[in-house]
C-alpha cells in the first residue's frame, strides 16, 4: 500500500508542502516532486501514472510521488523528525 504526500506529511506532522520541500532539500524529490533516485528509493517512494480525458489537451498522464509502508519511518529517519512511539499495549493473552 502507498500513501499520498500529503496524507503522510500529516502522518510526520508537517504540511504537505513543507514536506515536499524538505524532500527537495534532501535530495530524495527533484524539481517536479518525483524521486531523484527511483533505483535507491524504490522500497520507500513509487511512483504512479493515471490517465484522465482532458476536454482541450486529450488524454493526460500524470504521475505522482507516493510513499511506501516502509517509506514513512525511512523518511522520518532522513528529515530527522522524531516520531513518539506508540503506547505498549497489553497483550490480552496474558492473565495474571
Amino acid at each position: 500500500m502507498s500513501h499520498s504526500l500529503k496524507d503522510t506529511a500529516e502522518r510526520l506532522g508537517l504540511k504537505h508542502r513543507e514536506l515536499m520541500k524538505r524532500m527537495r532539500e534532501k535530495g530524495l524529490l527533484d524539481r517536479f516532486n518525483r524521486p531523484a533516485n527511483p533505483e535507491l528509493t524504490k522500497l520507500y517512494l513509487v511512483t504512479r501514472e493515471y490517465r484522465y480525458d482532458h476536454p482541450v489537451h486529450g488524454v493526460q498522464y500524470p504521475r505522482t510521488t507516493r510513499v511506501t509502508d516502509a517509506g514513512i519511518p525511512w523518511l522520518a529517519d532522513k528529515l530527522g523528525i522524531e516520531r513518539p512511539m506508540p503506547e505498549p499495549q497489553q497483550d490480552p493473552r496474558d492473565v495474571a
